[in-house]
């Protein structure tokens, strides 16, 4: 009775985890779309820094109703820094800068290599050979993206600037979750989620107002819907999103996590063809089986789900 309960609690455990990823996933598809509306009308950097500050003041008041906030140490203090630097700054000067350059059905079709990077850095960090099924994934998904890009509307001329900026976001955002892993050994995620977000953003606005002089007073002239793109970006899918996938990055690891980033890909495209009119061609579809095909041989997640069959069956 004692196993059955145990059993029955570690189950429904896993289903708030899977169900919170899966609403992050949700917010972090369509906000691809809505970043890609909002550099259209704004400066990228500058309103990409407003954006991830508010993020973080978000975070901090959530953080200081939960009573989680405190200095961190100085090693924490250092993965901070380097979470900040990759998972805020070059991550979203990046992805704003792409979305400038390309549509958002390509975008979120390469921002779904997260998982096969996330998982190849992993293991060339941490030293270990690729299986076979790991090695056949990676190739699919390099082949994903290929499609994708070489294929699109504009066929060869399709690969441009702004897709290589999205290929340097996620490869940013990839090594940023190692980073976030092993911080959470001693730091909440959560909390650290908001330091980065206030660190990253500054510097990002820095930038924006070195890069981008004088074009803050757009801002007066973006229509209303422009803003509220930008609270649903900001509060949402940036504060509420990044704070909720790092706390589960801690619980559940680097590369479990990563997986539910296959249906970030799949709700992107979705974002773009309801939020933008964007066409959705044969290209994309194809590129999207093959990249989630590539993420469940390359993340192991297929080997993961051999061993519990096999364990399964041993035990039946």
């Amino acid at each position: 009775m004692g196993i059955r309960l145990e059993l029955t609690e570690e189950r429904n455990a896993a289903v708030r985890i899977y169900l919170a990823l899966t609403a992050v996933m949700v917010l972090w598809g369509f906000n691809v779309s809505i970043i890609k509306l909002l550099v259209e009308y704004l400066p990228p950097v500058t309103i990409t820094a407003f954006r991830i500050m508010t993020a973080g003041v978000v975070v901090f008041i959530i953080l200081g109703f939960m009573g989680l906030i405190r200095r961190p140490t100085l090693r924490e203090s250092g993965f901070i820094v380097a979470g900040s630097l990759l998972s805020v700054v070059a991550h979203h000067y990046f992805i704003a800068l792409g979305l400038e350059r390309t549509t958002a059905a390509n975008g979120g079709l390469i921002l779904g290599l997260g998982p096969l990077l996330t998982a190849f850095l992993a293991m060339a960090i941490l030293r270990q050979t690729p299986s076979v099924l790991r090695s056949i994934g990676f190739l699919l998904g390099a082949a994903g993206v290929s499609i994708t890009v070489l294929t699109g509307s504009e066929g060869l001329a399709g690969m441009g600037l702004g897709d290589l900026y999205v290929f340097l976001s996620i490869l940013s955002q990839a090594l940023s979750f190692i980073v976030i892993s092993k911080a959470a050994r001693t730091l909440d995620p959560r909390l650290l989620t908001g330091y980065m977000l206030i660190i990253g953003s500054s510097i990002l606005l820095l930038i924006g107002l070195r890069l981008e002089p004088g074009r803050i007073t757009e801002f007066g002239d973006a229509p209303w819907f422009i803003w509220f793109a930008f609270i649903v970006s900001a509060i949402f899918a940036t504060a509420v999103g990044h704070m909720t996938y790092n706390h589960m990055i801690g619980k559940v690891g680097v590369t479990e996590t990563a997986i539910f980033l296959n249906l970030n890909t799949f709700f992107s495209l979705v974002g773009a063809a309801v939020i933008l009119g964007e066409d959705l061609l044969p290209a994309h579809f194809a590129g999207f089986i093959f990249i989630v095909t590539g993420v469940l041989l390359g993340s192991g997640a297929a080997e993961e789900l051999l061993r519990r069959r096999r364990r399964a069956g041993v035990k039946h």
